[in-house]
């Protein structure tokens, strides 16, 4: 993988670039849309390509790792083989998974042991399980193996997680130097920075990471409960640490004025289940604000969805028949809503490096942010 950075802001620490891998280039700042099973739920690969331009998509290690299962995917030839979609994909570790299994898991220095969702049967992911999963995988981009804290946190725990997350990364690393793609293209590993909301750990773990030298690097634990001024406080402090020669990945985050705020700060990188999850629940993200779409008073609006957006130019659907879809819980009207929000959030992002590269962004991303807080 390489990185090559194009401009920086003047008037903030916003980037733009490429990312180069095997299976294409991703041009930054960019979103990442979720497929946690192997599949963007509810949208088809030939509309992520097409109508959502998707660079790079994600897959879930813990989900994959139950279900297909490792076999499957190996005989496939890797996620992109068996899913169909050729261009870039980064897995997690499964580490935010283990977080959030908290009545089913034990955490201990070998690894975390937990009870699978689907069947209840035990597994034991180690720092070396978590690398060898990801190589069957298949991911162009591979995360290290790390806990993530929840918010709130003591500080003492947050430490002792923070180093464990360390020793687990220097585990990995390990792992990932002796051993070799097995679908004849490269992959790479980001570390995690991990320490909660504490600013002493967020910069011991930022030099840590840093001082592994690893192709890029990613910032976890955020965007888990805490409140958005701590979040961006966090992130431009580690932001300010890591190198800048290297993407920096901002796990899990989020809003489209969350994504705003932290490209701002220096992030190249962001993923969210948000522009889906929300979508299936009938908010939609627009360039003029936020829609509750189940709202009585979309009822007779038979305006396009988002007038100013060229999605759907050609079909037209109004905000009657999806609010209609939805209310009636019509697959359709998931799909629809999925594709609408992506397409917006990849929009966003497409913009802001345009405004980066022209010099405009500061000014743009405060004038959108404005509009985009708008419940209409």
């Amino acid at each position: 993988m390489k990185f090559r950075l194009e401009v920086t802001d003047k008037l903030s620490k916003a980037r733009a670039g490429e990312i180069e891998t095997d299976h294409g280039t991703i041009k930054t700042p960019i979103f990442m849309p979720v497929g946690t099973a192997g599949s963007v739920k509810a949208v088809h690969q030939r509309e992520l390509r097409e109508d959502i331009n998707a660079q790079i998509i994600l897959g879930n290690t813990y989900h994959l790792y139950l279900r297909p299962g490792l076999n499957t995917l190996e005989q496939a030839g890797g996620l992109h083989k068996f899913n169909g979609w050729d261009r870039p994909i980064l897995t997690d570790s499964g580490g935010y998974q283990v977080y959030s299994l908290t009545e089913v898991r034990k955490i201990k220095e070998e690894g975390v042991t937990f009870r699978s969702h689907i069947d209840g049967s035990k597994h034991l992911f180690t720092p070396e399980a978590a690398i060898d999963i990801q190589r069957t995988i298949g991911a162009d981009i591979m995360m290290a193996f790390d806990e993530c804290t929840p918010y709130p946190c003591e500080y003492n725990y947050a430490r002792k997680s923070m180093e464990m997350t360390h020793r687990w990364l220097k585990r990995c690393c390990e792992r990932f130097d002796t051993t070799e793609a097995k679908y004849g293209y490269s992959q790479t590993l980001f570390p995690i920075v991990q320490g909660s909301v504490y600013k002493d750990l967020r910069m011991k773990s930022a030099e840590v990471i840093a001082s592994f030298g690893r192709e890029g690097n990613a910032i976890g634990g955020l965007s888990v409960g805490e409140p958005a001024e701590e979040m961006y406080a966090m992130t431009e402090l580690v932001c300010n640490i890591l190198p800048h020669d290297r993407p920096r990945y901002l796990m899990g985050v989020g809003t489209p004025v969350n994504i705003l705020e932290n490209i701002a700060l220096g992030v190249d990188m962001f993923d969210c289940v948000m522009p889906t999850r929300n979508a299936r629940n009938g908010m939609l993200f627009t360039r003029n604000g936020i829609i509750n779409i189940r709202n009585e008073k979309w009822k007779n609006d038979f305006s396009p969805i988002d007038p100013e957006s060229d999605l759907f130019s050609d079909l037209q659907y109004s905000k009657a028949y999806l609010r209609h879809l939805v209310t009636a819980k019509e697959i359709l009207g998931a799909q629809i809503a999925s594709i609408h929000n992506l397409h917006f959030y990849l929009w966003l992002v497409t913009q802001a490096r345009e405004k980066i590269i022209s010099g405009e962004f500061y000014e743009w991303k405060n004038k959108m942010i404005k509009q985009l807080s708008q419940r209409l």
